[in-house]
């Protein structure tokens, strides 16, 4: 095979770049630019597809934060159904019913009639209405009861004040009405329970017709109430002129709360009222 040697500069079609590299001939030409020309470059061909990135991580994220939506819904909608009807799934927050043998479920045991009626006098003749004394302390001897009194006015809605929720063991007199021991009703109001523990007024339900109250008064003379019934009554009905209407003889009213503990309102729904009246008087001995 011959073979024809370039010539000298630029090479013309068919020879090669670089002087005394002949170019055998059969061989395919080659184009090589002349000044001011380029080389004609093919395209580069396109990288193969990749498959798609599986974006798992936040799709599980998303399924994690939806069940948390419907977890947090399912509790709230529990929790609405519960406090709707405490009753119905057994809660008690500390708070406990009256024992079934103290539900005012006979009418023999409990007083009841219309609200307008008078209270239940005792077995005895009531005694003569004392002088007015700041009432001191209040004894329940069949209630174990042995309680400090604490005067107490009007709340800004109009009711009585209660005693101090922090302090379960007072007695709250209502100020504005007569003391215990002078003519009229003298009202006391004490707690049922608190949420951890039971209150001065938490057995007062067990008091029967005949039963004695004690109040200490601080002119040195004890107060003797004799009970002459007690009555459980709806808060919506309660009995206003039994309990704070004018009477001629000396009487004490204790108040507590009874019935169901509503815990939408965070109130019982009845009211416990022990009707009594003044029988005798003492004065303080020192073993009191």
């Amino acid at each position: 095979m011959t073979t024809q040697p370039p010539e000298e500069g630029y090479p013309q079609q068919g020879g090669h770049p670089y002087p005394g590299h002949p170019v055998p001939y059969g061989q395919p030409q080659q184009y090589y630019p002349q000044p001011g020309q380029v080389f004609y470059t093919p395209p580069t061909p396109p990288p193969p597809p990749q498959p798609p990135k599986k974006d798992g991580g936040r799709a599980l994220f998303s399924i994690l934060v939806l069940a948390a939506v419907a977890g947090v819904v399912t509790v709230v909608v529990g929790l609405v159904f519960m406090l709707a009807d405490p009753a119905a799934y057994n809660l008690s927050d500390g708070r406990t019913q009256l024992p079934a043998k103290v539900q005012p479920s006979a009418a023999s045991e409990f007083f009841q009639a219309a609200p307008t009626a008078p209270p239940p006098l005792p077995p005895i003749n009531p005694a003569p209405p004392m002088q007015p004394s700041t009432p001191l302390r209040l004894v329940i001897k069949k209630l174990k009861v042995n309680a400090p009194i604490k005067s107490v006015g009007l709340a800004k809605d109009g009711t009585i004040q209660v005693p101090p929720a922090n302090d379960p063991n007072r007695v709250g007199w209502y100020r504005l009405g007569p003391t215990a021991g002078q003519a009229g009703p003298s009202i006391m109001l004490g707690h049922k329970d608190t949420t951890s523990r039971s209150a001065v007024f938490s057995r007062l339900p067990e008091l029967r017709y005949g039963d004695q109250i004690e109040v200490h008064r601080q002119d040195g003379t004890v107060a003797v109430f004799t009970v002459g019934g007690i009555e459980q009554a709806d808060k919506r009905t309660f009995p206003t002129q039994r309990v704070y209407g004018d009477r001629e003889n000396a009487q004490l009213h204790l108040i507590t709360c009874g019935g169901t503990y509503n815990r939408v309102t965070g109130h019982y729904t009845d009211n416990v009222i022990v009707y009594a009246t003044l029988t005798g008087s003492h004065r303080i001995s020192r073993a009191s």
